[in-house]
């Protein structure tokens, strides 16, 4: 299954919002935000535009976006060094690298562009393939919350934080 990695651009709103509702909701929970909102995209934008956000896309060689992955920085906060890894790929297109693809992507951009030295991701506990790519590349678990999200029907799920020392 070929893909390019490639950035999020305005011109991919309505693309990302038809991803984000090919998703199922589990898939969803860890980001704060109800990603299939057209408000949330838009915030989105703005964030990538403002310079608090690098995001990647996988597009597959129809045009249909089929991956995608944000790393998040606060770089006038006391954690500037640290960048928020979110990574979303659609269930069909799991365990053929590109959550792999798009992973490397941000690290080059965390380290290269935006100098920073720690990564965190954010996953429920029973996310397992997310959670096996993020330890293969050197990602281990600091904290688990217990009952930290609820999906729609009101159920909590406990949210696993990892974190990866990159660059220096």
């Amino acid at each position: 299954m070929n893909h390019v990695i490639r950035r999020f651009r305005p011109a991919d709103r309505d693309a990302m919002l038809a991803f984000a509702n090919s998703l199922p909701e589990h898939d969803l929970l860890f980001l704060g935000r109800d990603l299939r909102q057209p408000r949330v995209i838009e915030a989105w934008l703005e964030a990538i535009e403002a310079g608090w956000i690098d995001s990647f896309l996988a597009e597959a060689e129809d045009g249909i976006i089929v991956g995608s992955a944000a790393l998040l920085r606060d770089p006038h906060g006391w954690s500037a060094h640290v960048g928020e890894v979110r990574l979303l790929v659609m269930a069909d297109r799991r365990g053929h690298g590109l959550g792999r693809d798009l992973v490397e992507a941000v690290f080059a951009a965390a380290a290269a562009a935006h100098g920073l030295s720690k990564l965190t991701a954010s996953m429920t506990v029973d996310q397992a393939g997310s959670r096996t790519l993020l330890e293969s590349v050197g990602f281990h678990q600091e904290a688990l919350l217990a009952a930290h999200v609820r999906d729609q029907s009101g159920t909590a799920h406990d949210l696993a934080i990892l974190a990866c020392t990159i660059g220096g």
